[in-house]
């Protein structure tokens, strides 16, 4: 079995492949000062509460974009599990080609999407992951990864307004039933909710523009359930797309053999 650790800004998401099936997965806060003790207990707990071992483990995978918590893990597996994890960086060979200016930039999580959509639907293809950041993912004709845009995440930009304007408040983030808000919290949400699934829609027509042709547009990501329906531009909904990713570039990393085979006890 492959474990899959995919640690954003906000969520850490860790997804159990059994083969090329995701038996189970778990969406965790992003806590930056948990130590790799406190990481494996609540491992354990959760597997065991599923009927897995997690102690039976021996291949983990690693997209991460915050580089304290790759520490973490990478000592957590290496102490727990006497393995060692992979880490998908953009210097690897993986069978995308990153047509960008800084390959070494692009981020772990978004080289995992870009495989992921192109194993699924081919390309050209978009994606679009709704997380702290919502970002754009562009894959070309030729199968190659182009780069793409960065917008604030809708609960940042949600946060940030009703924190720094004293009469407004927090309200459920949600679709209200109509654009033209007649209270505080419908205007709101409609601002917020209905005004962000219009920017994604502008983003994806303009990306489709550039590329000259069309190409299926993916959402996934922690907040991609709340958005995706008010796009009628998104082709699927795939919420567990990086982790899917991050498997596939383990199986091709290990078929070239740049991973570190796991000791067996």
């Amino acid at each position: 079995m492959l474990l899959t650790v995919d640690i954003g800004n906000t969520n850490v998401v860790i997804g159990l492949f059994d083969g090329s099936e995701l038996r189970t997965r778990w969406r965790l806060a992003t806590a930056r000062d948990r130590m790799p003790d406190e990481w494996w207990v609540q491992l354990v707990t959760l597997s065991e509460s599923e009927g897995f071992r997690i102690q039976a483990v021996r291949s983990v995978a690693i997209a991460s974009v915050v580089p304290s918590l790759t520490a973490v893990f990478t000592e957590l597996v290496r102490q727990r599990l006497a393995s060692e994890p992979f880490v998908v960086n953009g210097s690897q060979d993986l069978g995308l080609v990153l047509d960008v200016d800084q390959p070494t930039e692009v981020g772990a999580d978004r080289i995992c999407n870009a495989i992921a959509a192109i194993e699924r639907y081919g390309a050209p293809v978009i994606v679009v992951d709704f997380g702290t950041g919502t970002t754009f993912d562009v894959v070309d004709g030729r199968g190659a990864y182009i780069g793409g845009a960065i917008a604030p995440g809708l609960a940042i930009a949600f946060d940030a307004l009703t924190q720094r304007a004293a009469r407004l408040f927090t309200v459920a983030l949600e679709p209200p039933g109509r654009t033209i808000g007649r209270n505080t919290r419908e205007g709101l949400q409609a601002g917020t909710v209905i005004g962000y699934a219009e920017l994604v829609r502008g983003l994806i027509r303009r990306i489709r523009e550039e590329l000259g042709q069309d190409a299926p547009a993916i959402a996934t990501g922690g907040l991609a359930t709340l958005v995706a329906p008010l796009v009628p531009e998104f082709t699927a909904l795939e919420p567990d797309l990086t982790l899917h990713g991050l498997r596939t570039a383990y199986e091709r990393a290990r078929h070239r053999g740049t991973v570190t085979q796991p000791h067996h006890r």
